[in-house]
């Protein structure tokens, strides 16, 4: 059995602790060595989820051997076969371009970048040195958003014309537990606009990634809004919305940092114009009939056995050479980050925005 000789990349996304995680569960991962990134701002406080606790806890309870603090540096001295990297989102295309020149496999949180310029920069860099990069969603491990795109896939509610993704209750990334006050959050990169922080890039991508692979085509145009209502100690937004236009169908994606409670299912919502499908929570709902408000069928789902989670997923890809899952892949990922640059381009903008144009499509 192969073992793969592994470090990390940046700690800046508190879902870094639960992808060491899934990968310290698997017996043929060697921690190597781990670095962070240089912050933008300092940051002032090491609470739970914070840049400077994800990497004590990659010391500590990970148990990864050495910290550098120049991840260059580490890359130069160390031998790796795969780094996870979870940087800000601005830092993602440099740390791709140094990693993939030696030849080392790459594993990241969503979204790919925080533009599209950033994404085909990693596209290329992965493509030329011919090495594998997984691009992790959360959703991807939902089997209730699985068995919707198989419904989707055998017509069950005919042709979808229309997807809503909403995201679940959020107060922001740094509003679940952790004592810290405005002046320490707005230290950290998720409110500063240039790091590629805010609510659009942090939960709007959801639905564009989970649109482009359930209708199976890009998107032609999009309008975005985005605000601040909230956050004032950090530039981001907490609040966007992008509407996308699809050749027949249209999606809707709305990212919050302030809801308390949702009072409604987030979806993934699929119309089609035989039915609608509705994930809520660990259920998928299946209406089928007009002016009944009691679903026609109810279903769970399910995960691939021994793919069932993203190390899996990504050991099972490299040692045998099959294909990762569509939303993890750089296809989708890439169409995905084009809705998104669209939606960020026509929220400065004030107008509609063109998606897929000639001049980066990928074919």
């Amino acid at each position: 059995m192969k073992v793969f000789k592994t470090g990390v990349i940046g700690f800046a996304h508190m879902h870094i602790n639960g992808l060491l995680d899934y990968f310290s569960q698997l017996d043929n991962i060697k921690w190597v060595a781990c670095a962070d990134t240089k912050p933008q701002k300092e940051s002032l406080s090491s609470e739970p989820a914070t840049r400077t606790a994800n990497l004590e806890r990659a010391v500590e309870k990970t148990g990864i051997p050495k910290v550098y603090d120049d991840y260059k540096e580490m890359l130069n001295q160390e031998e790796f076969d795969i780094i996870i990297f979870c940087p800000e989102n601005a830092r993602k295309a440099e740390i791709v371009q140094a990693a993939a020149e030696q030849k080392i496999h790459l594993f990241t949180e969503k979204p790919l970048a925080h533009d599209l310029s950033s994404a085909l920069k990693i596209k290329r860099a992965v493509e030329f040195n011919d090495i594998s990069l997984m691009v992790n969603w959360p959703t991807t491990w939902s089997p209730p958003i699985r068995k919707a795109y198989s419904l989707i896939q055998n017509e069950e509610i005919g042709q979808v014309w229309e997807i809503k993704w909403r995201n679940g209750a959020s107060m922001g990334p740094l509003a679940y537990g952790q004592d810290i006050t405005e002046k320490e959050k707005g230290a950290e990169w998720w409110h500063q606009s240039d790091t590629g922080g805010g609510a659009l890039l942090d939960y709007c991508c959801y639905g564009a990634c989970l649109a482009r692979w359930f209708l199976g085509q890009q998107a032609e145009t999009a309008r975005g809004i985005k605000a601040n209502f909230q956050s004032h100690y950090g530039d981001a937004e907490d609040n966007a919305v992008i509407t996308v236009r699809f050749p027949e169908s249209m999606a809707i994606l709305e990212g919050t940092w302030t809801t308390f409670n949702s009072g409604v299912p987030g979806g993934p919502l699929i119309y089609g114009t035989q039915g609608t499908i509705v994930v809520d929570g660990d259920k998928v709902l299946l209406y089928k009939e007009r002016n009944r408000s009691e679903p026609t069928a109810e279903f769970s789902g399910e995960l691939p056995e021994g793919r069932d989670n993203p190390a899996r997923e990504f050991i099972h890809h490299l040692t045998t050479g099959d294909d990762l899952h569509p939303t993890l892949d750089l296809p989708v990922n890439i169409d995905a980050m084009a809705i998104l640059d669209a939606g960020i381009r026509s929220a400065e903008s004030g107008q509609r925005e063109v998606v897929n144009s000639k001049y980066w499509s990928i074919g």
